[in-house]
This record gives structure tokens, C-alpha cells and sequence, in this order.
């Protein structure tokens, strides 16, 4: 099967992630900006955190063969630190950038009213900026975060066809198919959705704007969760055609509207060879390349 994983913060994950992600059919990703663990304290933190995004993750994918795509916006939980907030004003500069497929993600965490002045400008700059946008909804009271945040997104006059609503579940999912937004399912071992559940969604409301991703951040998560769904979706009698939507055409389709994904092969690239190309002087290797020398006793 072929897989966009649509939503996985691979700054957090290895480069073994990246390989066993690219035998499992992985070809391309996005990667929202999120919050780093532990809280900001300025905005140049943010700034390196997206130039990292646009530069070094980007590069560090193609060296195993995946296309890397980042979405960019100040993330809920952060949006209540006035430290932080100050980012809202660098946005811009980022959202211009080649690999930016859209605003996001952004939303809600606690549903303070920080939050939702910061919802309201990022998605007022998807419309300027006509990039899709990326909702985040709340881990506690999801139902009631996912109705507000469909609200705040009606509100704006962005068209709903270019909303992915992520994180979703059994308690909110009908709203969001309701509203003409797209669906998101993260799939994780222990928490937010599984593949058995999201099948069964399937199986009652189709395949029309569903997406499924991994998300796959620093916690307990599966960077092949996509690839499970797609073997849990065939055990359950969907057809190869029904995977191939689901892993690769729905979220192609939805983030293509902002005219920069990037989907096809990364040239040149061979599953068991990595370099020697670098980016701004570093490379994925660690040490020089072994060239039959032995290395000295004890080692």
C-alpha cells in the first residue's frame, strides 16, 4: 500500500522511525508544528523549532525517501502564554515558505479565551494566505471543544472543504461530517482512537473526507499506525481501492489545495544508501563512512 501520513511530528521520532515508516509504504507525510514537551520562554525558540520544519527535517526525510511537508501556527496549549503569543506575528514569513501546506495546528486545549482569539487569526490567515488549515481538538470535553471550534470556524468564512478537524472520535465525529469539514482520526496505541473503532466509522459514514494519521509524538505512539489502519480496513472486507483513499488520495486531495505537496519520488533515492548529500554542512550519518579500515583495539 501507499501511505501520506498526514499528521506525525517526526521531530520526535528517530530515523529508524523513518525506515521502518518507508518499508511500510510511507512516501510522504506532513508534519504539524506542535509544542516541544515542556513550555517556550521566547519566540526565537519558536522561530529555530521552523526553520527546522522548512530545512533539516525536510532534508532528513528525503534521505530515506519520504516527502516532508510541515504545517506552521502558534499551538493551542501555547497560546495561552503571552510569551508565546508573540509568534502570531512571525507567522507570515513561514507561511510563504515551499514545503508549508497549512495553518495548523491551531484550535483548542482548555477553550480559554486566548485560545480563541488565536484560532480566529489563524484561520484568518489561511484565508490570506489560502492554505488549508489544520484544527487541533481539545482532549477533555471534546464534544463540546469540536462544536465551538465548528462554530468559530463558520464564523471566519473559510470554506469548510478546506478544514481538516483532527483528533476526533465516536462523541464528535457526526458534527464534523455534518459541518462539510474534513474528518481527522489519530490512531494511537493506548489513547484518542484505534484502528477497530475507526473502521467502524468507516463503515457507517464512508470514506468521503476521512483522514487517518499516526501522530506519532514524544509519547507512547506508532509511527506504522497508518499502515495498521489500512490492514484493519482490508480484515473488515474494504477493498485495496478503499486503502489507497483513505492512506493516500483523501489526504493528498485535502492538502493539495494549498498547491505545494510535493508526492512524487524523491529522485535518485536507494532504500539501503543514505548521502553523501548534506544540508548546511550535516548529514543524517553519524562519524566518517567505514571504508574497510580496521578501527583501533578496543573500539
Amino acid at each position: 500500500m501507499r501511505i501520506f501520513d498526514p499528521h506525525i511530528h517526526m521531530s520526535a521520532r528517530t530515523t529508524d522511525d523513518y525506515e521502518a515508516m518507508y518499508d511500510a509504504g510511507v512516501r510522504v507525510l506532513v508534519e504539524p508544528a506542535f509544542w516541544l514537551g515542556q513550555p517556550r520562554t521566547n519566540v526565537g525558540s519558536f522561530l529555530d523549532y521552523f526553520d527546522a520544519l522548512i530545512g533539516w527535517e525536510r532534508f532528513r526525510a528525503a534521505q530515506f525517501g519520504i516527502r516532508h511537508h510541515c504545517t506552521i501556527a502558534l499551538n493551542p496549549k501555547e497560546a495561552n502564554d503571552p510569551r508565546c503569543r508573540e509568534v502570531m506575528a512571525e507567522l507570515p514569513r513561514y507561511l510563504v515558505k515551499d514545503g508549508v501546506v497549512a495553518v495548523g495546528e491551531t484550535g483548542y486545549d482548555s477553550m480559554t479565551p486566548e485560545e480563541d482569539e488565536v484560532l480566529r487569526q489563524h484561520l484568518a490567515l489561511g484565508i490570506e494566505f489560502e492554505l488549508p488549515v489544520l484544527v487541533h481538538t481539545p482532549h477533555r470535553e471534546k464534544a463540546v471543544g469540536t462544536r465551538r471550534t465548528l462554530d468559530v470556524v463558520a464564523e471566519s468564512g473559510i470554506g469548510m472543504e478546506r478544514v481538516l478537524v483532527d483528533h476526533l472520535n465516536e462523541t464528535c465525529v457526526d458534527d464534523v461530517a455534518d459541518s462539510g469539514a474534513w474528518m481527522g482520526f489519530s490512531i494511537y496505541p493506548d489513547t484518542k482512537m484505534d484502528e477497530t473503532r475507526v473502521v467502524a466509522i468507516m463503515k457507517r459514514l464512508g470514506l468521503d473526507r476521512i483522514i487517518v494519521n499516526s501522530a506519532a509524538d514524544w509519547g507512547r505512539s506508532d509511527p506504522l499506525k497508518t499502515a495498521k489502519t489500512g490492514l484493519a480496513m482490508l480484515a473488515a472486507g474494504f477493498t485495496d481501492d478503499d486503502v489507497d483513499r483513505v492512506l493516500w488520495r483523501n489526504p493528498l486531495e485535502f492538502y493539495a489545495q494549498s498547491g505545494r505537496v510535493i508526492a512524487d519520488p524523491v529522485p535518485g533515492f536507494e532504500p539501503a544508501h543514505q548521502g553523501p548529500d548534506t544540508f548546511e554542512g550535516n548529514s543524517v550519518l553519524r562519524g566518517a563512512v567505514s571504508r574497510g579500515i580496521p578501527s583501533p583495539e578496543g573500539v
